[in-house]
């Protein structure tokens, strides 16, 4: 119970500078899902890319492991307010998937879809440029099911509710479409530094 005046230890400023208002810092990865961990086989996984409801393009596993993987280390953040520094991840870069499919972003809005039925919502201009990938590795290893693998969405300077675990495809969308949380009262945007968590922050 917290008791008044008590204001806890000050961050060094290495730490404060890296932690959004409001946020903690933890050395653990909690597990925090909307709903039961699916369990998808590699043997039946995909991604595919819609403009609309048009397919654009699609890859099983073998053919998404053959586009070009990179590794990015970043901090991440979550909207029940923890803070992770330095997590390393490797996987394919919005960029280069949509290279690979031969489009440039066709609309300014996007919805990631996952395997649960679970969705979000990401202005298109969050997921290129070298800002987002997705994921099949986490410190070097095969990500696993309950942080999102065989492969999970990564935007990592926006709430970790927006990186979508068990992605299943991104779809272009002619306007903004609220996902899953956003219509229970998330933010549309989330941003951790400032502080949008619900809708009228």
């Amino acid at each position: 119970m917290a008791t008044r005046g008590f204001v806890g230890r000050r961050p060094s400023d290495e730490i404060g500078n890296r932690l959004p208002p409001g946020q903690y810092l933890t050395e653990d990865f909690p597990v925090l899902s909307a709903g039961p961990t699916p369990h998808v086989k590699i043997e039946n996984w995909s991604f595919t890319i819609k403009n609309g409801i048009r397919p654009v393009a699609k890859w099983n596993w073998d053919e998404f492991q053959k586009l070009p993987h990179v590794k990015l280390t970043r901090d991440i953040h979550c909207v029940t307010k923890w803070s992770k520094f330095n997590t390393a991840w490797s996987g394919v870069m919005i960029d280069d998937i949509l290279a690979e499919a031969g489009i440039e972003a066709p609309t300014a809005f996007t919805l990631a879809h996952s395997y649960d039925g679970y969705t979000t919502n990401i202005p298109t201009a969050d997921l290129i440029g070298g800002k987002a990938m997705v994921a099949t590795h986490y410190e070097g290893q095969p990500i696993t099911p309950d942080h999102g693998g065989p492969a999970r969405l990564l935007v990592p300077h926006l709430y970790f509710w927006k990186s979508a675990k068990w992605i299943t495809g991104l779809q272009f969308t002619s306007r903004d479409e609220a996902g899953f949380w956003e219509l229970r009262g998330y933010h549309m945007y989330g941003d951790p530094w400032r502080e949008q968590r619900f809708t009228d922050d």
